[in-house]
């Protein structure tokens, strides 16, 4: 593998963090008024991915993240010595552009576990199913959920082909898409988890055509939809991003956030905490709801700002790993609506009934450093479980994601694409919140950031 050099900037050094796989900027000075080709704002697979292909066509960008670490909302660390993820960790085997990613570097995949119990809901609460089960079930509903999306979406890596047809649906909730289908109440109960749960805590924040484009990218059907959560990177997200970096000629400026961009002519400058960055375009590879806490001038055209203050990424969402014991043997659980926590499932078998076990909650108030609190509502889905320990990241409190995946809301697919994908002056924009197709997943993020730096070219001939 031919690696390129980074880092290189006076006053740079490198530090590791806990997982030992970022490259980590001192806080120490970097010349302030510093020019340089163009400057990427955020460092996750959007920012990385525009870094790299501007780098390939000779172009030296800057790099620079508000956090100590790269990844954004994807987020590789150890926790009882072991590799996890807390932020985005799994891949569908239809998304090409990540899959062209892992080619590239050399890198497999693996898959979680098989779960022995599965706990869905019931009239009584929580109680363990048949797998298969699950499965028939599932398929007959999240199809009744998404029928007509063959029409609608019939092409959905290009969500727009049927504009006519989506002028139809794209004001409808979930919620509204839930309320159509009048199902009962015990059968809503095994689909409105997974509605809510992907909107941020409640199906009527989700927008139908939002959720409807991953089945139909999924294949349309119920193992296409199980898929989309079907595959890791054998080295965790953070070793890709790691590769991608490595393969890139620049510099990355860590702890560094933006405060405003000022576009005059054909100069941008970026100011940041440490000082004024300069350059002849930038590309801005934050969250979609984080672009309202850096002061553009010239402010944004309207459907940018409209996107941030709406929000795009999902409001609340708290992923969670557990060190507990149990006897049920590897778990997956699913809530209804409402329920504190909204799905487990087992990651890890540690042996002797202990495991890992990643969970996901809309609740705020639950506290994750409270164990006894967890483990009271952990026991209403797996009885007699035990928390030994417990690692947790609040997506919805991180103030430079401010949510979590993208889930486009109710009318967002038509007021937004393809607009919000668009250069204003000398900036572009970079992010899985915009993609095209996987919006809300790495795959679009690296759609994003690859359109931005052809993007970015263009300005520059």
């Amino acid at each position: 593998m031919d690696r390129r050099s980074l880092l290189k900037a006076t006053g740079l050094s490198a530090l590791a963090t806990s997982a030992a796989l970022y490259p980590a900027a001192a806080a120490g000075a970097r010349p302030r008024n510093a020019e340089a080709d163009v400057i990427v704002i955020g460092a996750g697979f959007a920012g990385v991915t525009a870094a790299r292909e501007l780098s390939a066509n000779g172009l030296r960008p800057l790099l620079v993240e508000a956090r100590d670490r790269i990844g954004g909302r994807t987020w590789t660390d150890t926790f009882l010595g072991r590799r996890i993820e807390l932020g985005c960790q799994w891949i569908s085997d239809r998304q090409q552009l990540f899959h062209s990613e892992l080619a590239r570097y050399g890198i497999s995949t693996v898959t979680d576990p098989a779960a022995e119990t599965v706990i869905f809901p019931s009239g009584n609460g929580l109680a363990e199913v048949d797998p298969a089960e699950v499965y028939t079930r599932q398929a007959e509903l999240l199809g009744r959920l998404f029928a007509g999306s063959e029409s609608y979406l019939e092409r959905p890596t290009d969500p727009l082909y049927r504009a006519d047809l989506i002028r139809g649906v794209d004001h409808l909730s979930l919620r509204d898409r839930l309320d159509q289908l009048a199902l009962a109440p015990a059968d809503e109960s095994w689909i409105n988890g997974t509605t809510a749960s992907y909107s941020g805590g409640s199906s009527a924040l989700g927008g139908l055509t939002a959720l409807a484009q991953w089945w139909r990218l999924g294949g349309g059907n119920i193992d296409g939809w199980y898929g989309l959560l079907g595959f890791s990177p054998a080295v965790g997200m953070g070793g890709l991003l790691q590769a991608m970096l490595d393969d890139t000629d620049g510099e990355l400026m860590l702890n560094t956030p933006v405060r405003g961009v000022t576009v005059n002519g054909r100069c941008a400058y970026v100011t940041t905490s440490r000082g004024t960055l300069t350059a002849p375009a930038v590309v801005v590879a934050v969250p979609v709801n984080v672009w309202r806490t850096i002061q553009f001038s010239p402010g944004l055209p309207k459907v940018h700002t409209d996107a941030s203050l709406q929000g795009v990424g999902v409001p609340d969402s708290v992923k969670f790993w557990v060190h507990a014991r149990t006897d049920r043997g590897r778990v997956s659980a699913q809530a209804a609506e409402g329920f504190p926590i909204s799905s487990l499932f087992t990651h890890t078998d540690l042996g002797d009934g202990h495991q890992l076990i990643i969970g996901f909650s809309e609740d705020r108030s639950l506290d994750f450093t409270n164990r006894a609190q967890i483990q009271a509502v952990l026991r209403q889905m797996v009885p007699g479980i035990e928390v030994w320990d417990l690692r947790s990241q609040d997506w919805g409190r991180d103030r430079y994601s401010r949510g979590a995946w993208a889930l486009r809301r109710p009318r967002q697919l038509l007021a937004q694409l393809p607009a919000i994908q668009q250069p204003y002056g000398r900036i572009a924009f970079a992010s899985g919140d915009t993609a095209t197709a996987w919006n809300g997943f790495v795959d679009g993020a690296i759609e994003s950031g690859l359109r931005a730096a052809r993007q970015v070219l263009e300005m520059r001939r």
